[in-house]
């Protein structure tokens, strides 16, 4: 966002990055619950699916989770590259948590199996690896999963895997070749996107939190970008900022029903005010 947006609706940062802290984030109701039942699931140290189209928040309500869980009692581990082999994907792990990564993909499993045991043992912390992007891990990778969720003879929850992705990963996990680990995921929650409601209290609170006086978006814009995003945060921060950018260009204290439909339309084409 431009520094003259800013100036312009006297806001402190720009309302709409991704770059706040984890007791910042705004919930609507439903990813509430979504988080009380996700903490609840890893008190209870189960696996969890987490499913949701892109933008919907998934990210979010995982930073939510984060925050209402004890760091004393859980160390969440969060990976992002989902597209690595078994040996790379499991030295990505061990470097996360602090490990020195071993040579071979059995060498490597059998270190971060031992420091799982030992953390889970000596120091009474539940360990959390967070999987994002679930949906794009090969098959041979998803084959082998099941394989962190089960030790000693499959009778002490030692870890708690987090699966992320888009809606097709749910389909994936349902085939045969992945029932194992399908099997061991009793927690599965679906994030859906904001209702037009929620699209209005989320955008007057991103405003709020950089200290705006004022509501630079009538309800008719904010309408208008709840259709266009189907409530989708990701979109909704970045069509907004836009249109915020646009309002200070024209000088308008307002953000009004043209000036959100100019920014839709400069969104759908890529282009930049």
């Amino acid at each position: 966002m431009r520094k003259q947006t800013l100036k312009a609706f006297g806001l402190s940062h720009d309302p709409f990055t991704k770059e706040f802290a984890d007791d910042e984030a705004w919930l609507p109701p439903s990813k509430i619950q979504v988080v009380e039942t996700i903490t609840e699931a890893l008190r209870a140290r189960q696996h969890i699916l987490v499913i949701g189209e892109p933008g919907a928040g998934k990210t979010v309500a995982l930073r939510g989770v984060r925050h209402a869980l004890p760091q004393t009692r859980f160390r969440l581990t969060y990976c992002h590259n989902a597209t690595l082999g078994r040996r790379d994907f499991y030295r990505q792990l061990c470097l996360a948590i602090g490990l020195s990564p071993k040579a071979t993909a059995a060498a490597v499993f059998a270190a971060l199996t031992e420091y799982v045991e030992d953390f889970a043992a000596d120091k009474q912390v539940h360990p959390v690896f967070i999987m994002d992007e679930s949906h794009l891990m090969k098959d041979e990778m998803l084959d082998h999963l099941h394989i962190l969720t089960n030790y000693a003879w499959d009778s002490r929850a030692l870890l708690s895997l987090v699966l992320v992705g888009l809606p097709e990963l749910h389909e994936r996990l349902g085939r045969r070749r992945h029932r194992s680990l399908m099997s061991r995921i009793h927690c599965r929650v679906v994030i859906t996107p904001l209702a037009p409601s929620d699209t209005h209290d989320y955008i007057r609170h991103r405003l709020a939190s950089t200290g705006a006086k004022a509501e630079p978006f009538p309800p008719d814009a904010i309408a208008l970008l709840h259709e266009k995003t189907g409530g989708l945060m990701r979109d909704l921060d970045r069509i907004a900022a836009l249109a915020l950018d646009l309002a200070a260009r024209k000088k308008s204290a307002i953000v009004h029903k043209d000036i959100a439909l100019t920014a839709i339309a400069l969104d759908a084409n890529g282009e930049v005010c």
